[in-house]
């Protein structure tokens, strides 16, 4: 029997975890021939299509999210009608709730897999090859059976989770994505409302040779990001550092993303953070909101001052990099709420890392750091079978009926409120999450707080449509012509100064230079300084091409506090093949005394 397992990411880098499990656990079946073909919800629907065709199939099984399930399940009417006798299983988040209308509304899946699947995938697939009746599975399924459908009771959750094959052993992985998915436990410890793990009891964790043993095989492929997806990583402080500790020893380049609650972290596991190298590690930290009641509504359970004191901590102590979440649309959270929400997250960011002497950058320079820190919103989505579903139905939410299930007006916001909240959203991956405008933020935050700006640069975008697609360029006129108008002289000044620092940090300014660049009558490119003062100076490999930019500025951006006084300083571009481009900028004084 050819069995396909299929799924639609909502990105290319993007790789499933959920199918190498399904494949891993029925792997030894006699008989069995298990295949995985990955897809985006970008790629053509046609050309899928005739892929999932011409597999030949006898079973062929997805895996459903809200951002793939409408889109998965126009493949499946398709794929039913040109094969007719190829069974239809759908599996995942998304579908175990309500399997039952689900099956009534879609006449080409034959049925849903419901919760964690390994188990009863393999006996659905066993009862097949036997051509059973599907009713001996006798949990976790909703089939159809002629013009009925039958739902089995649910199947309790794995008890012992290293009875489950490792997909990652049995080679079942595309190790090759610049992203693979990892997990170390199931559950999670909290309840909080809005999130499907709230459905779950306790937590269950593989054994650590289990995760050891999977984690040796990911670093020693060089795999680019292991993104953790256990719901709380460090619900125990000491298996949580003890598999940090394991990372740290045996880790050779490989950067790591963990989901963490803050406020569990202990003294022993932020002095171990304290060791991590720069980059290497990166935290989600779901704060979703900084008003305890409105946290209490949804029972999300969190000692707000402790994740803050450990958050400060995190930044200024260790080079973990820090993505701070909040859900917007909460019970009792309005509009000025959620400005106070992402101003608190905008000051836990802003401490300083790291402080360092004024003479520490020299003759080195400074690099600018390529993980930035984020900020995350996202509009409340009222999840199917979650308990927000009955706090929106008592509160009188509006929310798309369609997946994602996005709010579009609770009590406390309007439409155009949640409108301009995914605006901001937006502006904070342009200009914030990337990283290329520090400078300009920064100067930005001395004359109001950061929160009340992006509202107001958000009011300034929408008075045109934000295009799906800005130009570097674009992207630092639009601020300029925001700040200029928005700032007092003196900081609007300072603001244009801070910009032309950030454009250069951005890449190497060939041609013509923007408007808001005066004429200070220093301009210094490649040729006009000696390369080999540059090259000796910083170290650089021979092999590199270096270009070099000078420019003169009224104070030093490097590294705040910034030291005042004019400057000349010298951004030194260095790219090679395969290792991108490195900007280096020092002082031009430095490098003309050598």
């Amino acid at each position: 029997m050819k069995i396909l397992l299929s799924t639609l990411h909502a990105k290319y880098v993007h790789s499933s975890l959920a199918l190498p499990a399904l494949a891993a656990a029925g792997k030894d079946l006699a008989g069995c021939d298990i295949v995985i073909r990955e897809f985006t919800v970008n790629d053509a629907k046609e050309q899928v299509l005739r892929r999932l065709v011409a597999e030949e199939a006898e079973l062929v099984a997805f895996s459903c999210y809200i951002w793939n399930v409408e889109a998965t399940l126009r493949l499946a009417a398709d794929l039913k009608q040109l094969r007719p006798a190829t069974v239809i299983i759908l599996g995942g988040p998304e579908v175990s709730w309500d399997a039952v209308s689900l099956l009534a509304q879609h006449p080409a899946v034959d049925a849903v897999i419901r919760g964690e699947g390994e188990a009863t995938f393999r006996e659905l697939v066993a009862a097949l090859q036997r051509r059973d009746s599907w009713q001996c599975v006798s949990t976790g399924i909703t089939f159809r059976s002629g013009a009925e459908i039958i739902a089995t009771p649910d199947r309790d959750p794995v008890a012992d989770l290293d009875t489950l094959p490792s997909p990652f052993a049995a080679s079942l992985v595309d190790l090759g994505k610049p992203l693979v998915y990892y997990e170390t436990s199931r559950g999670c410890p909290f309840s909080c409302a809005f999130c499907m793990s709230s459905l779950e009891k306790g937590v269950r964790s593989y054994s650590m040779a289990r995760i050891e043993g999977d984690l040796l095989l990911l670093m020693a492929a060089g795999v680019q990001t292991i993104k953790l997806v256990d719901r709380t990583f460090n619900f125990d402080a000491a298996r949580a550092n003890r598999i940090w500790s394991f990372i740290l020893q045996h880790n050779r380049q490989s950067r790591f993303h963990f989901e963490i609650a803050a406020d569990l972290l202990t003294d022993d596991n932020l002095a171990l953070l304290e060791t991590v190298p720069a980059g290497m590690f990166r935290f989600e930290i779901g704060v979703q909101s900084g008003e305890a009641e409105t946290l209490r509504q949804v029972a999300r359970k969190s000692d707000l001052k402790r994740l803050y004191d450990n958050v400060r901590q995190l930044r200024a102590k260790t080079g973990v990099t820090v993505h701070l979440d909040l859900v917007a649309g909460l019970p009792g959270e309005d509009f000025a709420g959620f400005l106070r929400s992402l101003q608190l997250l905008f000051e836990l960011l802003s401490t300083s890392p790291h402080p360092i002497s004024p003479g520490e950058m020299e003759p080195k320079g400074r690099v600018r750091d390529d993980v930035p820190h984020h900020i995350q919103v996202e509009p409340l989505k009222v999840l199917k079978g979650s308990p927000m579903r009955e706090i929106a139905q008592k509160e009188q939410y509006a929310f798309a009926a369609a997946p994602p299930y996005k709010i579009l007006q609770t009590p406390w916001l309007s439409f155009e409120e949640i409108g301009r909240i995914e605006t901001i959203a937006r502006l904070l991956d342009l200009y914030h999450n990337s990283g290329r405008f520090s400078a300009t933020l920064a100067v930005a935050a001395e004359e109001l707080p950061l929160a009340s700006f992006f509202n107001e640069l958000a009011c300034f975008w929408e008075k045109d449509e934000l295009p799906a697609h800005l130009s570097r360029e674009h992207l630092f006129t639009k601020l300029w012509q925001f700040g200029s108008g928005a700032l007092a002289a003196p900081a609007a000044e300072t603001m244009r100064e801070a910009l032309c620092y950030d454009y250069c940090l951005a890449d190497y300014p060939a041609g013509e230079l923007p408007a808001y660049f005066s004429n200070n009558g220093l301009r210094r490119e490649s040729g006009k300084v000696a390369m080999p003062a540059v090259v000796r100076t910083l170290g650089i490999a021979p092999e590199s091409r270096v270009r070099t930019f000078a420019w003169r500025f009224a104070r030093d951006y490097r590294r705040q506090p910034w030291s005042g006084g004019e400057v000349d300083l010298l951004f030194v571009y260095v790219s090679a093949p395969g290792k991108g481009l490195r900007v280096e900028v020092v002082v031009l004084e430095s490098i003309l005394k050598t």
